[in-house]
């Protein structure tokens, strides 16, 4: 297995390490033993990245309970959870299973397989370049129907939804309401996420 190591100089210089990828199979990924570390496997790289700070967690937590208010059913999971799309192994801080219907099921070794109906991701400095690249272009390439960026510093969520293999960006909303293609058109409120 190859190391690499992504770096950024926080604001007093020193450097410190976001992530560590190390290149692996997905044979091997499932050989790794259970683990609270943030692990995604996304073209043949593992990336560990460093636990979320309590802001972040927070947010995650905020935006599960609200979906789980808003949806009819269904389940709602946070991170750390691994869902499997095809070879990429990827774990959304949020995100929602309508039910039988859905791409996503969870398999019998306690683990989702296919596109979950809603994905959420809380955007951070060692992760915005993959939640904003890499996770974007799997999360429409396997048919996530509606995709949520927040930035809990900028205070906005930003919206895709799935017009057919492509995602549409709805919105960027900083306040008032949305409507969630994929929550029985109910209205989001965005001042009750962000104002956590």
């Amino acid at each position: 297995m190859d190391l690499w190591y992504s770096e950024n100089n926080d604001a007093e210089g020193y450097t410190m390490t976001d992530a560590t990828t190390i290149r692996m199979t997905i044979e091997e990924f499932r050989a790794l033993p259970e683990s609270n570390r943030f692990e995604e496997l996304i073209d043949g790289e593992l990336i560990v990245s460093p636990t979320p700070k309590h802001p972040h967690q927070k947010q995650v937590f905020v935006a599960a309970k609200v979906i789980e208010t808003l949806a009819d059913g269904g389940e709602v999971v946070i991170a750390p959870m691994d869902v499997y799309l095809d070879e990429d192994i990827v774990e959304p801080d949020v995100f929602w299973v309508s039910g039988a219907n859905s791409k996503c099921k969870l398999g019998s070794d306690g683990y989702w397989y296919g596109a979950p109906d809603l994905v959420v991701e809380v955007l951070s400095p060692s992760t915005a370049g993959r939640d904003r690249g890499k996770k974007f272009e799997l999360y429409q390439k396997y048919g996530v129907r509606e995709y949520w960026l927040i930035d809990t510093d900028a205070k906005f969520i930003e919206v895709y939804v799935l017009a057919g293999e492509k995602f549409v960006r709805r919105g960027l909303f900083t306040k008032d309401t949305f409507v969630s293609s994929v929550l029985s058109g109910k209205p989001v409120d965005v001042k009750a996420i962000l104002n956590s």
